[in-house]
Order: structure tokens, then sequence, then C-alpha cells
């Protein structure tokens, strides 16, 4: 009779439990014509490119960013909470903020600070 001990397997069990965060805040001035044929907003002065947790946040941000300043949506994914808006450099950049702090403000969301390039 084999004497061997089998040592028990270890299981992990992952799950996503998403907070309520903007992980990045981020615009681009005066992006290059390849850039924006790449992203999908061709012409564009600037581009404001947002990830938010939970994922259908982007649909939140893309409705503070439309009113509150004069930026287009040129991209908006409920699933993934990626949104991405264009516009002059002063209105996207509002755009960022107002989202930001609207977010933070009124709905209790982690927020990160906006960056530009």
């Amino acid at each position: 009779m084999d004497t061997k001990t089998v040592a028990p397997k270890e299981r992990f069990i992952q799950e996503f439990v998403p907070g309520k965060q903007i992980t990045l805040a981020h615009a681009i001035a005066n992006p290059t014509a390849e850039l924006c044929k790449k992203i999908g907003v061709p012409g564009a002065e600037a581009i404001g490119i947002m990830t938010l947790t939970p994922g259908e946040t982007a649909m939140i941000a893309g409705d503070i960013a439309t009113k509150t300043a004069n930026v287009d949506i040129g991209f908006l994914d409920r699933f993934s909470g990626a949104l991405v808006i264009s516009g002059s450099v002063a209105s996207v950049e509002e755009a960022l903020r107002q989202v930001i702090e609207v977010l933070r403000r009124q709905l209790g969301y982690s927020t990160c600070d906006m960056t530009r390039t």
C-alpha cells in the first residue's frame, strides 16, 4: 500500500469588484493628424481621454462633458469605461475638470488629477 500523502490543492477565485473612480483624465493639445485619424477624431484641436469605473460611468461623464463645454464625443464605451472627447484645448480641459469635479463632489468618486501633453 502506498503511504504517500497528497497535499491539498490551493484554489484561487478572483473577482472584479469595481470601485467608483476616475483612473485617467488626460488632455492632448494639438495632436498630430495621424493620432487624430487613429483615434477617430480627424482634425481635432484637442483630445480628452478618460477611463472610469464602473464602466457605465462613461455615459455620465459624456453627459457632463457635453453639457459643460463645447466638446464632441469621439468614443464612449460603457463596458470598458473609456471616453474620448474632442474640441478646442480650452473646451476639452474645462470638460475634463467638470467631469472630475461633479463625479467627486456629487457622486463620491475617487478622482485623479487631470494631466496634459
